[in-house]
């Protein structure tokens, strides 16, 4: 290639490069209306599977997914403000939090020690007595429709696990490689 075509080429694409910055700039990007904004972060949280504000210490107090399971109901606003004050009361203290967090670390580990391991287990007890409280505090606040197609939806995930299970289960085992060399 002669030095002429060479600058020829470079000139061209610097021309391109610029043209299509420009082309690329000059796009108007329409602001977007709060319902889409919505929908896209639905999406986002339903991608990254938390339906909120995170799995911890988010939105609802730090209850495993909020209000979660109840996507779906229509709730009123006093519901959801009797269900936000429930999780609210219900929110594990920052020293029990910070605890647990120091014993799944040593856990992790491997310097876990026996009481450690006991008061681990103390710890999680009180944490599913607290969650099935506010369960409960939950199904008292809904309505008997709601409760029902709370129910129905419940049953309806029950369904798609025992699939997945047994989807998992059906699938052969990948053959470990043998070097028969």
């Amino acid at each position: 290639m002669s030095l002429k075509n060479k600058f020829f080429s470079v000139v061209a694409s610097a021309a391109a490069v610029t043209a299509f910055a420009a082309f690329a700039a000059a796009q108007e990007i329409p602001a977007p209306s709060k319902e889409n904004v919505e929908i896209q972060e639905k999406r986002m949280h339903k991608e990254r599977g938390d339906h909120g504000k995170g799995m911890r210490g988010g939105k609802h107090g730090g209850m495993r997914g909020g209000m979660r399971g109840l996507m779906g109901i229509e709730l009123t606003d006093a519901q959801k403000e009797q269900m936000r004050k429930v999780h609210e009361a219900n929110k594990p203290d920052d020293a029990t939090r910070q605890e647990m967090k120091t014993l799944m670390q040593a856990k992790r580990d491997g310097t876990i020690t026996a009481d450690q391991q006991e008061r681990a287990k103390t710890l999680k007890s009180q944490a599913r007595e607290r969650h099935e409280a506010v369960r409960l505090q939950i199904e008292g606040i809904l309505t008997a429709e709601q409760r029902q197609q709370l129910e129905t939806r419940r049953q309806e995930m029950r369904q798609k696990m025992q699939e997945r299970r047994q989807m998992r289960q059906a699938k052969p085992a990948t053959p470990e490689k043998t070097n028969d060399n």
